[in-house]
């Protein structure tokens, strides 16, 4: 029997990453391929750099694209980690024209976490999973029983009258120099303020500091249970892959 592959491209700030994916197993085929996002990261810009990963690897078919903001049914409704200019653009329509290639474009948080409930750390649950991605900001999934809430954006929660990602993302941590166990104690208030609004069965902690997992989610305090994402960089391509072969 013939492998059934994917495609999945990863849109970040400071890099765009794509591989073929083995859809069956949800993992790379390939080792993926970055290239740096341009400066200024245009809709055009973007576009090409998304042309040039899909002819290296030679893939002719529909492919998945994660964002770094809100996309309703393929078009850019924010921009807070890329340029402005994106705002109102059908990215999967641009996508689909520049490339040749039909695009499925999604919130990269969302595709995330398509990819850890469906063979990550939520695999194994059937309820409401939570799944968050710590970096530059905070991302946010929803699923319910395997179905996805898209665009739930949790991390622009108000909590103590700030911005939740202002003070609890890994670059908060980063820019104020704070302990593990400080951070921490800013993580529980953030995760308890989800509890009460959610209720979930599991959360899902991701991001690039959930290597570290060990040296401070033990200190975070939740009545949920919160495990670690299990495939790290790989689940935006992941899940993208995944959602544009669910269309």
């Amino acid at each position: 029997m013939s492998k059934r592959l994917g495609f999945g491209v990863d849109i970040g700030g400071s890099g765009i990453k794509a591989a073929p994916v083995l859809l069956g197993k949800g993992r790379l085929e390939q080792d993926r391929q970055r290239i740096e996002t341009p400066q200024p990261s245009t809709p055009d810009a973007v576009a090409e750099v998304v042309a040039r990963l899909l002819d290296h690897f030679g893939w002719h078919g529909a492919f998945g694209c994660t964002f770094p903001a809100v996309v309703q049914h393929g078009v850019v409704r924010t921009a807070a980690n890329v340029d402005r200019s994106w705002i109102g653009v059908d990215a999967a329509a641009l996508f689909t024209e520049v490339t040749g290639r039909r695009a499925l474009v999604v919130n990269d948080a969302d595709a995330a976490g398509v990819a850890e409930e469906r063979f990550g750390a939520a695999a194994d649950c059937d309820g409401t999973v939570l799944v968050t991605t710590l970096g530059t900001g905070i991302g946010s999934a929803l699923l319910s029983g395997g179905k996805l809430v898209p665009n739930t954006e949790l991390g622009h929660l108000l909590i103590d009258g700030e911005d939740a990602e202002h003070r609890a993302s890994s670059a908060a941590r980063d820019r104020e120099e704070l302990s593990w166990a400080d951070w921490a104690a800013r993580l529980t208030r953030y995760y308890r303020h989800l509890e009460d609004l959610l209720w979930p069965d599991l959360i899902v902690v991701g991001g690039g500091v959930s290597k570290h997992a060990a040296e401070w989610l033990p200190l975070v305090e939740a009545r949920t249970a919160l495990v670690p994402a299990a495939l790290r960089n790989s689940a935006g391509i992941v899940g993208a892959a995944l959602l544009a072969a669910d269309q």
